[in-house]
């Protein structure tokens, strides 16, 4: 009998809200800090950005040029 809901894959845990800036690589909690995101290559690159380097892309996508937006 196993339990489901424990380790990596429970409700709740830091791997379901947490990313990496694409550019530097900075861990980013989603309640927390500004994370911006590109709504066309978010889910084929995982495409997120820390605010100091959207600031620096002018809030473009590297990829494909679109505006990035703040996720919630």
């Amino acid at each position: 009998m196993s339990i489901k809901g424990r380790g990596s894959t429970a409700y709740g845990h830091i791997g379901w809200v947490q990313v990496y800036c694409r550019i530097c690589n900075r861990k980013l909690k989603m309640g927390t800090d500004i994370v911006y995101k590109c709504p066309k290559c978010g889910k084929k690159y995982r495409a997120y950005f820390c605010e100091a380097d959207a600031r620096g892309l002018k809030y473009r996508c590297p990829y494909c040029g679109s505006e990035l937006v703040q996720t919630v």
